[in-house]
């Protein structure tokens, strides 16, 4: 049995991938196609079914190939799956030289984010989980704290507050992800209309969600959580300017 890797353990092959580690001068014919041509005919195929549509044999087809002529490419659906990750993400929106507020360029961020979700909703389920991160992947979250460090924030709370948003993204897009069974997800206002009517005869027993729902029904959709989480990391900002923490850069004129 092979050794794991001391660092990277399991996704060591995926890392040579991502990375760009693999030799430069493999020898034998060359390949029929490109480790991106297949890996976007893998996204097409779990864009349209999700992963578990996607399998070795399905990818082959696509290329005419036989299952076992995609091992010279990736080593198996685990390291494709690392690829797909990465390369449906993509680059993050470019914010160098731009004297926009902070607050609208994070939203720009995590609305593009959520776009990817969208677009990708197996990326979900495929980025459930803590892992060795892509290239692409870790350029999010730099642009994300690039955005932040300016603000005065320190590098550990520009983390943070990535973190918050990307669990608020995904929680998000996982709530309009459709159901894995086939069902049709509820839009949020199918959601409140159906959950009211179950509370008309419940408001003694669910009486801050009856209150909630009747409210809503006058004055239209809630703040998203997404403005939640920005309002709390402005609040911090503002901390930061009365009392700077060691570590946090200077803040911006365009904070």
């Amino acid at each position: 049995m092979a050794r794991k890797h001391p660092v990277f353990g399991d996704q060591a092959a995926s890392v040579k991938l991502l990375w760009k580690e693999t030799s430069a001068g493999r020898r034998g014919p060359k390949p029929a196609l490109t480790l991106e041509q297949l890996v976007d005919a893998a996204i097409r195929l779990a864009d349209a079914g999700g992963l578990a549509a996607l399998s070795m044999e399905k990818l082959a087809r696509e290329f005419g190939f036989t299952p076992m002529a995609l091992y010279r490419y990736v080593p198996g659906k685990a390291e494709l799956i690392d690829l797909m990750i990465d390369r449906g993400l993509g680059m993050p929106p470019a914010f160098e030289g731009e004297a926009t507020a902070w607050r609208d360029k994070l939203l720009h961020w995590a609305e593009s984010m959520a776009g990817v979700f969208r677009r990708h909703p197996w990326s979900l389920e495929a980025t459930g989980h803590l892992r060795v991160m892509g290239p692409c992947e870790l350029a999010w979250l730099e642009a994300g704290m690039g955005v932040l460090a300016p603000a005065g924030l320190t590098p550990d709370e520009c983390h943070s507050a990535c973190l918050a948003l990307v669990s608020q993204i995904r929680t998000s897009a996982q709530f309009s992800k459709a159901p894995a069974d086939g069902h049709q997800a509820m839009s949020g206002e199918q959601w409140a209309t159906a959950t009211r009517a179950l509370l008309e005869t419940r408001e003694e027993r669910y009486p801050q969600l009856s209150h909630v729902l009747s409210e809503r029904r006058e004055a239209g959709p809630p703040e998203s959580g997404l403005t939640w989480v920005l309002d709390g990391i402005a609040a911090r900002i503002e901390r930061r300017k009365r009392k700077p923490a060691k570590g946090a850069a200077k803040v911006s004129n365009h904070s």
